[in-house]
C-alpha cells in the first residue's frame, strides 16, 4: 500500500485490506471521522509509532496537555502544523514512503 492507496481508500471509505498494519488502520478510522475507533485501535499499541499516533489523536482532540506526554512517549518533538498534513506524515512512514 502507497500514501496514495490511503488517501484514495479514505476519499472512498473503502475499508483497507485485512494485511494492513493496525496503526494504519486506525488512521483510515481518524481520517474517515471516526476518532472514538481510530483511538480504541491506537492506544494499546505499546511502540514509539503508537505513542506518535496516540499523540496525534490526542492533538486532534484538543487535549494538549496528554498529547505532548505521547509525543514524548514517541520520542518526537510536538507538532504544530495541520493535522492533515501530520496524519500523512505519520502514514507515510508507518508505509516506509514519503509523505
Amino acid at each position: 500500500m502507497t500514501l496514495d492507496d490511503f488517501e484514495a481508500a479514505v476519499a472512498a471509505r473503502r475499508p483497507l485490506p485485512a494485511d494492513n498494519a493496525r496503526l494504519v488502520v486506525a488512521l483510515w478510522h481518524d481520517a474517515t471521522g471516526d476518532w472514538d475507533g481510530a483511538h480504541s485501535r491506537a492506544q494499546d499499541i505499546e511502540s514509539k509509532d503508537g505513542a506518535w499516533v496516540h499523540a496525534y489523536l490526542h492533538r486532534k482532540e484538543g487535549d494538549i496537555g496528554n498529547a505532548h506526554y505521547w509525543y514524548r512517549r514517541a520520542g518526537r518533538p510536538a507538532a504544530t502544523g495541520a493535522l492533515d498534513d501530520e496524519r500523512r506524515t505519520i502514514v507515510a512512514a508507518l508505509l516506509g514512503s514519503d509523505p
